[in-house]
């Protein structure tokens, strides 16, 4: 407090610190206020220090599938070991805890955890379950792949892709358009869904509205798969991405490089190798870089295809290439180059 005095009476004022005028008790003439000269700089107002925004920490989960199908005429060497290489990857790479990967192979003494048809299907339910935002979910598949006619009007080439149980003779296969319902449609916002699916005819298992249409030299662009039928194929305004061994037309292949004994998925070594090596910085560079390891190892990775199912099964008179070239589609169409990837 100190004192002023009114500029109309004269009268004096006690003039409150701060105000920048004040009313004469005597005359009631309004006051401007000047400086208090006793003070030459006065300290700003002090106003409370804001907190920072709440950093929400999300979890990670994810469901791992390899199938060899043993004992059958369709039976495939790589993709255990996938299974075992993708679960040591996601705890040492990217930190998920163990505890919540859940594994599906032949090797398991648990039945519920034998890759039938019910228990994928399970354990993709699982995957989902009360996500929230922060969260980070991963699906890997490493098996037979498979490519069916449309039934109901919402494939733009008039195929379904499904994956294939290890009892896919009495209970069948899983359909694109399940597994769109299953893991897409439920994600909500501030959730992330990876894709990782080693299987042939894979491109667009996951049914998803936007294929990345990358050429050799890297260049791409976004092809609308959103159905002529206007069915609904995206998410509750969650992130979906599916990173594939190939086209919807093309076989994924079997590898020995890794080991003289171990054989591997084509698709899942390049996938790891990229990130390792430092090439997957980027979701264009990680598709790139998983093509070019691919495509330049040629005779010496030791290629065998994985569609011995189709020699079996035939369906339609859609034509497949051998050619293999892993796939990336998206819920919504972003710039991949600038894009970081991230589990």
């Amino acid at each position: 407090m100190w004192i002023g005095y009114c500029s109309t009476c004269q009268k004096e004022l006690q003039v409150p610190p701060g105000l920048p005028c004040v009313q004469c008790a005597s005359c009631h003439s309004v006051v401007e206020v000047a400086p208090d000269p006793r003070i030459t700089n006065p300290p700003p107002p002090q106003l409370p220090t804001p907190r920072p925004p709440v950093q929400q920490q999300g979890s990670k989960r994810a469901v791992i599938c390899g199938i060899t199908y043993n004992d059958t005429s369709v039976t495939l060497e790589g993709c255990i070991n996938d299974a075992k290489n993708m679960k040591y990857f996601l705890l040492n790479r990217f930190n998920f805890p163990e505890s919540s990967i859940l594994m599906l192979s032949e090797e398991e003494t648990d039945p519920n955890r034998v890759p039938t048809r019910r228990n994928i299907i399970s354990a993709l339910q699982w995957l989902v379950k009360d996500c929230k935002a922060g969260d980070s979910l991963v699906f890997h598949y490493s098996g037979h792949g498979f490519s069916l006619e449309d039934k109901n009007g919402d494939e733009v080439d008039g195929f379904d892709e499904t994956l294939v149980p290890l009892d896919y003779e009495t209970e069948g296969m899983i359909v694109d358009d399940d597994i769109n319902e299953l893991i897409v449609k439920p994600i909500p916002i501030g959730v992330k869904l990876h894709a990782i699916i080693d299987s042939c005819h894979s491109g667009t298992v996951l049914d998803l509205p936007f294929l990345c249409r990358m050429d050799r030299t890297g260049r791409y662009t976004w092809e609308d798969h959103r159905p002529p039928s206007k069915i609904w194929k995206g998410t509750k305004g969650g992130e979906v991405i599916c990173i594939s061994g190939c086209d919807d037309d093309q076989s994924s292949m079997d590898t020995s490089v890794l080991s003289k004994e171990a054989s591997t998925g084509a698709m899942t070594f390049s996938f790891i190798q990229a990130i390792e090596n430092g090439q997957g910085t980027t979701y264009a560079n990680l598709l790139y870089s998983m093509r070019s390891i691919i495509q330049s190892a040629g005779s010496d990775m030791k290629l065998r295809r994985r569609d011995k199912l189709r020699n079996l099964i035939l369906t339609g008179e859609k034509k497949f290439r051998i050619r293999q070239e892993p796939q990336l589609t998206a819920n919504e169409p972003s710039d991949l180059y600038h894009k970081s990837f991230s589990l």
